[in-house]
Order: structure tokens, then sequence, then C-alpha cells
């Protein structure tokens, strides 16, 4: 069984419809499926069912020891085996403990003044600056943003509601009013789209979950559930071969943002993420709480939040340097 493919494994492929059937994105099947995949290959391609704890501890330490990966990634693939044991198997692990924990710290979010963002955003302009407008705006995934529905808007509360984000979790987030007017014309695109692909015959309305497709037959032709970035090309839905109209491609973004940043002299690495953390280190500056910023962020672990009061501080621990007070002598 070849690490890059499980096209020809009836094990992952079991896995793989077994977290379609619960609605697991595309991108969590794929990184959980590279990790089980890489946990059986290690052991020789023994089957997970005549192993256990002992094996995935040592997997772990492997990765910590010999991949030398972060802890981020280290705690992903803990998650993969988790889920394979304890979901699809059935066979608990218990609790975990003597592996090597990797040593690798996350990095500090890069975070733009609000001067840079500023620049940013003003050197952008059309559809990619109205995203890049909701990343920093109303603190977004970038995958969160483009599958944004027009339904997810609300004008009257100032605040979109997010589906489905990380971790199958739900929350609302705050919406900028200056955007308003732009997102009524964004709108009003995907209201002109809709009227001209409903026009053909083969056109079978946007995606929806299988529960809410089969409960709301004709949902997927109204307007409400339309992709607020709407593909400028209609595409074959590879799952079930029909004609539909997808979001944009969210690597569109990243590109954008970096053609921006490059064309206003930000040397710092931008990409859509920067943007989120920028919302939250902004909010933190401006007096938010940080139960609020979590919140607004969909974080379940307010630790993770945490990590953004860095730049609130001046220099380390917020001590005064001393080379500060030179000039006063």
């Amino acid at each position: 069984m070849s690490p890059a493919s499980h096209k020809s494994s009836p094990f992952l492929n079991s896995i793989s419809d077994f977290m379609s059937v619960r609605r697991y994105s595309k991108r969590t099947v794929k990184s959980y499926l590279y990790w089980i995949r890489y946990f059986i290959v290690f052991h020789e391609k023994q089957h997970p069912e005549n192993m256990g704890a002992l094996e995935v501890e040592q997997f772990l330490t492997h990765l910590a020891v010999k991949r030398k990966v972060s802890i981020s990634t280290q705690k992903i693939a803990l998650n993969a085996l988790a889920f394979l044991y304890n979901r699809v198997l059935e066979i608990p692990l218990g609790t975990l403990g003597d592996f090597n924990r990797a040593k690798t710290p996350a990095k500090l979010p890069v975070v733009l003044s609000r001067h840079e963002m500023t620049k940013l955003l003003h050197n952008m302009e059309g559809t990619s600056q109205l995203v890049a407008s909701l990343l920093y705006g109303s603190g977004l995934r970038r995958n969160e943003a483009v599958r944004l529905r027009v339904k997810d808007i609300d004008f009257d509360h100032h605040q979109l509601q997010v589906w489905n984000g990380k971790g199958f979790h739900h929350r609302l987030t705050t919406l900028a009013p200056e955007l308003a007017p732009r997102l009524t014309n964004q709108i009003e695109r995907v209201r002109m789209y809709l009227m001209e692909d409903s026009q053909l015959p083969q056109f079978a309305g946007v995606w929806m979950p299988d529960a809410l497709s089969r409960r709301y037959r004709e949902a997927c032709r109204t307007l409400g559930w339309q992709y607020l970035f709407p593909s400028p090309r209609l595409s074959i839905d590879p799952d079930r071969g029909q004609l539909r109209r997808h979001h944009i491609d969210e690597s569109n973004i990243n590109r954008a943002l970096k053609r921006s940043a490059a064309g206003c002299g930000i040397e710092k690495q931008v990409s859509s993420h920067v943007l989120r953390h920028s919302f939250a280190t902004h909010l933190l500056e401006s007096g938010a709480d940080i139960r609020t910023v979590q919140e607004q962020l969909g974080h379940q672990d307010v630790k993770t939040t945490e990590i953004y009061t860095h730049v609130l501080k001046r220099g380390a621990r917020g001590v005064r340097s001393p080379l500060s007070d030179l000039n006063n002598e």
C-alpha cells in the first residue's frame, strides 16, 4: 500500500465512506486518511485491528524523534488515529501518555499593522478585495469565506453565520456595516448567475449537504442557498456527475494577497490566515475581551486565542528596554 494513494485499499475506502456519510470535510478526510495510511505503512502494513495503543505511541514517538514534526502536526496525527480506533473500529485506545511529545512549537502569528492592512486592501479590487475584507473584518478562515451562502449574511444584525467551521462548530461573527453595499451588489451578481443557470435543462442547482438536499429538494435552486462567491464557470460535480456552480477556488485568494503585498511594499509573508491573525490582535488591542475574541474566531480553547496577546506587550513580557531611555540622558 503506497503512502500516496488509497484507491486500491478497501479498508481506507471504507473509512473515506464512513467520514463522507457523516459530512466530514474533504480536507479532513484527506488528512485523516494520510495519517492512518502512514501509521499502517510504518507498522509494516499490519491491520489496525491487530494493533493498539502501544503501536500508536510508537508511531507518535517516531513522528517527534525522527520526523521532528511540530506539536500541531503530531496532534493531528493523534486525532486521526483516535478517530480510527474510537469511531471506526470501536476499539477505544484509552489514555495515551507513553510517547515522546513533539517539541517544535507553533510559530507566533504574523500580524499586519492597521496601516499595512489599509495599504493591502486598497491595493486589491473586485471579488478578491471583498473576500479579503471579510477575512480581516470578520476573522474568517479562508475556506469559511468562500463557502458562505447568501443566506448567511445578516444585514440587520451586522453578523455572519458560519456553519460547520473547524471541528464542525457553528458560530456568529461580526460583519462590518461598511461592507453592506458591496455585499448587496455581490448578491445581485449571484442572482444573475442563478437566473442564467436556471435556463439550462442540465443545471442541478448548487451543492447541498445530503440530508438537506433530501429534505429541501428545491432549496438548491433558491437564491439563499447559492454560494456568495460563485465560480465564474459551471462545473461537473465529481461525486454525482451533475452540472453545478461551485464557489471560487480558495487558493486564488492567497495569490491575490501575495500580489497585493508585493505591490505595496509589505515585506511580511501575507496569507489569508494573517488577516485572521490581524483581526484577533486588533480586536484585543482595541480593548475587546479575550473570551469575546475566542467566540468570534471559533476557538474551542481560550489558550489558542491567548497567543494573540503577544502583540499587546512591549518587548519581552512587557519589559521596557533600557535603550529607550538613553535619549533622555
